[in-house]
């Protein structure tokens, strides 16, 4: 049963200005490390001043925050970013922070796209199609939208309602991490990334590794003189399936959902310089699973003691060991503390704005902010729309009910949480 106030707000969401929005927010190719990257967050303070907040659009001093020994590491350096934060009036700690994140991945092969322009934003059928329209500008467009139809209701809020749109997620987390550590907090976070129509409270973590695998050159007419890295990294690669098997025998409940709940995998290999010389080094990067609850201390542990063994028992890298090193984002694991009240809330939210059924409560097996507020005493989830299988895909897209049906879920949370 929706309340009086509830109607009104819900009555307030203006679907087209929404789609507007994220038209807007898609069209601007905010790659991570990008000069739009910046810039969008200039769009966003602008609109959110538009919306009635009271809006801090800062600097970040980036040798301080890459400096701090908590720095949660970035793939892109910047020679520039910033903040953005939005608040509804009055005092105190904001009852509810809304994130979303503006970063996107890059674009890769412009020929895989159907039409030619990542950024283009088509409509087609009720469905706009682009980098960034899933993750995670649609959920970025249902927060503007929720929080702009509240401040237009004239509806009272006891504690204030916070946004929060961040840089850099995709490869560490500087714009949460900055944003934290400017001071801005609030009672509970929710991260608009895509779920699938499901609520995700936890999620597993991710680390990247580099191994450099050494071998002995030679002639390629006298290979057996010499020690194929190439050789070599299939030992190491076997080890690394054998260590994700090991790591997936008993998954947390909440991922066991999932075929493959803390995944390994490698990602680029590169190995010798000349076709007729055995390559005597090959470099592989790749994504190593940080399983639910488990200390990224011990997770990197865990990698390099199989590598050891494996190593070990080898004539050649017994005594030419693989070296591992840890470049890149540092994602830990994040979990919504056990019987907070913003699951059921959340779920509430999303069933009185017209859900098709309760949604599915599960966690994902992917790195996010939510391990950044929640180590910070914030309890955190995730809602959003789209599909996280499209993200980062060359046919990226998100429904466009999905994203206004959201701006409903989350107009609601903000009143029953905040009023």
């Amino acid at each position: 049963m929706l309340s009086e106030v509830e109607r009104g707000v819900l009555a307030a969401v203006d679907d087209a200005r929404i789609v507007a929005d994220l038209r807007e927010l898609v069209q601007i190719p905010s790659v991570d490390g990008t000069a739009e990257e910046s810039e969008i967050q200039g769009w966003v303070a602008e609109r959110l001043r538009e919306a009635g907040l009271e809006v801090d659009h800062w600097q970040f001093d980036l040798p301080a925050l890459t400096g701090d020994p908590d720095f949660p590491g970035w793939e892109v350096d910047r020679a520039d970013a910033w903040g953005c934060v939005g608040v509804t009036s009055g005092g105190g700690t904001p009852g509810l922070v809304f994130n979303g994140h503006v970063d996107v991945v890059p674009v890769g092969d412009l020929a895989q796209w159907p039409d030619g322009d990542p950024f283009a934003a088509r409509v087609s059928d009720g469905v706009m199609w682009g980098r960034g329209t899933c993750d995670m500008k649609g959920g970025l467009a249902a927060i503007i939208g929720a929080v702009a139809a509240i401040t237009a209701s004239g509806v009272t809020l006891r504690k204030p309602l916070a946004v929060h749109t961040v840089v850099g997620e995709e490869d560490g987390g500087l714009g949460a991490f900055g944003t934290l550590k400017r001071g801005h907090t609030g009672e509970a976070c929710l991260i608009a990334e895509p779920t699938s129509g499901g609520v995700i409270p936890a999620n597993a973590g991710s680390l990247t590794f580099r191994l450099e695998v050494p071998g002995l050159a030679t002639h390629g007419s006298t290979r057996t003189r010499g020690v194929s890295a190439i050789e070599k990294f299939a030992v190491i690669q076997q080890a690394l399936m054998t260590l994700e098997a090991e790591r997936n025998l008993d998954p947390h409940p909440l991922l066991k959902h999932l075929d493959l709940a803390n995944p390994l995998s490698v990602g680029t290999v590169q190995a010798g310089d000349w076709a007729s010389t055995v390559p005597d080094l090959l470099v592989a990067e790749g994504r190593y699973g940080v399983r639910l609850g488990e200390p990224v201390a011990e997770a990197r542990h865990a990698f390099e003691q199989a590598l050891a063994t494996a190593c070990a028992a080898d004539n050649w890298l017994r005594d030419h060991p693989v070296k591992v090193t840890w470049p890149g984002g540092i994602f830990a694991s994040g979990v919504l503390p056990e019987g907070d009240p913003l699951l059921d809330d959340t779920l509430r939210a999303a069933t009185a704005a017209g859900a098709s059924g309760a949604p599915e409560v599960k966690g994902g097996p992917y790195g996010s902010d939510l391990r950044l507020y929640a180590a910070a005493g914030i309890p955190t989830l995730q809602y959003g729309p789209g599909d996280v299988r499209y993200a980062h895909a060359v046919d990226e897209h998100v429904s466009l009910a999905e994203v206004l049906h959201c701006a409903r879920t989350y107009a609601l949370l903000a009143v029953r949480r905040c009023s």
